[in-house]
């Protein structure tokens, strides 16, 4: 793997992170599964997507099986084995490793991508979600999950109990889980990475991960709740007018 700019995350999550998340893949899978099918709503049959952050491979396998073909993308080695081993038997399903800020991604390879939970730490968000957009055509389209703020959830419980022993969730510099909490910083960014038409929304997990509309109260192991934005990558063709 070279032309890594995240150098913090990359030896996390090649060191005990990744190995951890890898070696319990189905337990967090099962946490995060409930809000699959606000993503996948979003693929349609003949797209090319791309998973960033795509860890184990879930959301990448389940993508792949509505869409014409489906691209994994991570700094964890050791979760790409795993999600390589995992989609061993699907031909339109495949992983690299890589730092989405820089990735030498094919320009406008893509159609829409999609992320669970796996942007919230870029080194530099605006350069990151630049080089996603170079990554998808013109029209392209951009979905993500992250988390909202912790007030009022089970996990800001938690943390609040914790609070003299742990660190903000997000720091001053803005990374953190919650880095995207904020609508209108999501806007900022996505803007000033060449986004248009950006959305901010909250949902609810669901039992079965297929979507619902966004509020509706379903169950997961956290309990939680989650942001999701969609944007353009470019402005959106306008239908041609006639002349006259």
């Amino acid at each position: 793997m070279t032309g890594i700019v995240n150098t913090a995350q990359a030896e996390a999550w090649n060191g005990y992170e990744g190995e951890h998340w890898a070696a319990h893949a189905d337990r967090y899978d099962a946490v995060n599964s409930g809000f699959n099918g606000y993503l996948l709503d979003r693929i349609g049959p003949d797209d090319r997507v791309l998973d960033l952050g795509c860890g184990n491979g879930q959301l990448t396998r389940l993508a792949a099986a509505r869409a014409r073909s489906a691209t994994g993308v991570d700094l964890s080695g050791p979760m790409l084995a795993t999600a390589r081993a995992r989609a061993a038997a699907a031909p339109n399903v495949t992983f690299e490793q890589g730092d989405v800020q820089v990735h030498p991604f094919a320009e406008g390879g893509f159609d829409v991508a999609v992320s669970r939970f796996g942007v919230m730490f870029f080194a530099d968000p605006v350069a990151a979600f630049a080089n996603v957009r170079r990554a998808l055509r013109p029209g392209g389209r951009l979905a993500f999950l992250c988390m909202t703020a912790l007030a009022g959830t089970d996990l800001g419980r938690v943390f609040g109990a914790l609070a003299a022993y742990l660190t903000r969730p997000t720091g001053p510099d803005g990374s953190g889980p919650t880095s995207f909490a904020d609508p209108d910083r999501t806007k900022a960014v996505l803007t000033g990475a060449g986004f248009e038409d950006v959305v901010c929304t909250t949902s609810k997990p669901t039992r079965s991960g297929a979507a619902t509309s966004p509020m509706r109260r379903g169950s997961s192991a956290t309990g939680g709740r989650s942001a999701i934005t969609w944007a353009w990558s470019t402005r959106r063709p306008r239908p041609r007018r006639p002349r006259r």
